[in-house]
């Protein structure tokens, strides 16, 4: 008799998925789909959460080639029949913290846990990048991905220069936010987010917002932003966050322009050496040219 191959996989719940043989067919949360993609695994399909739309948001989406990836929608389209079109063997989604699902309703979540193995990676804020990265990592080799030492020793190189950079005379400040609109910005508390604590690990200066409400981000004018005097901006380019080139012209924001440097930033990162290589990348360039005007 052939000999049966089985699959398992112990989640970040500490929930064990098996099935008879390795899955195949992957559907995956937009950001867990990117990450396995990195890491040499194809998803079938992904799928987004309630801040996405009728299309991927291209800010999450990465390398992933989306005319031969699936997009089977967001938020409230997003039932147990509409995620097991199809027929996936497999979901990988993502949560931040306790366990919940991110980006389908705790009800969605619990039946579809009753027709197909799902898989869940924590990439909240308990967890350091790295230790996220690693979970991608062990659950891409389950699934048949190969090691990829070039892109690990690329995140190496990349994180020396920046920690070699912002060992310098001259430390740009650096203010991570998300624009809310004309009047408005969420500035991002640093310590709550891991891809920001690998900055400040590597010695880049990221301003911490003032105490208040708001356990990650804090609210506040466009003037107080101008008065925290940033030399560089990490913008979320997410599609639920404002685009600066649609906001009105005006005194306190326009100040910015000239004095910081704009990097993109994608609060829900991809996960893996590649992606984490190519944002400490932009971020040295920024800091480079800071200390060279």
């Amino acid at each position: 008799m052939r000999e049966q191959t089985v699959w398992q996989f112990s989640d970040d719940r500490g929930q064990l998925s098996a099935a008879e043989r390795r899955p195949s067919k992957v559907l995956a949360y937009v950001q867990a789909g990117a990450t396995l993609w990195d890491y040499g695994i194809h998803p079938w399909g992904i799928f987004g959460s309630g801040h996405d739309g009728d299309d991927p948001d291209r800010a999450k989406t990465g390398s992933l080639p989306l005319t031969e990836v699936e997009y089977l929608g967001a938020g409230g389209v997003l039932d147990v029949d509409t995620l097991l079109r199809g027929g996936p063997d497999l979901v990988v989604a993502v949560s931040y913290g306790g366990g919940h699902v991110y980006g389908l309703a705790p009800e969605t979540a619990k039946h579809l846990e009753e027709h197909v193995p799902v898989v869940v990676v924590d990439v909240g804020q308990a967890r350091t990048l790295t230790d996220i990265g690693n979970r991608f990592a062990e659950l891409a080799r389950s699934l048949g991905a190969e090691e990829a030492p070039t892109a690990t020793r690329d995140l190496a190189a990349a994180r020396d220069r920046l920690r070699t950079l912002a060992a310098g005379r001259s430390r740009p400040r650096v203010l991570a936010l998300s624009p809310a609109g004309q009047d408005q910005a969420h500035l991002a508390r640093p310590r709550m987010w891991p891809e920001l604590r690998v900055l400040t690990e590597l010695g880049v200066d990221v301003l911490e917002p003032a105490a208040g409400p708001g356990a990650n981000w804090s609210t506040v004018g466009w003037p107080e932003v101008t008065a925290l005097r940033p030399g560089i901006l990490l913008t979320d380019i997410r599609s639920n966050a404002t685009p600066l080139d649609r906001l009105r012209s005006d005194a306190a924001r326009s100040a910015l322009e000239p004095a910081a440097a704009v990097v993109p930033w994608n609060p829900e990162p991809i996960c893996s050496p590649q992606a984490h290589a190519r944002f400490l990348t932009l971020v040295a360039d920024a800091v480079e040219a800071a200390q060279g005007r």
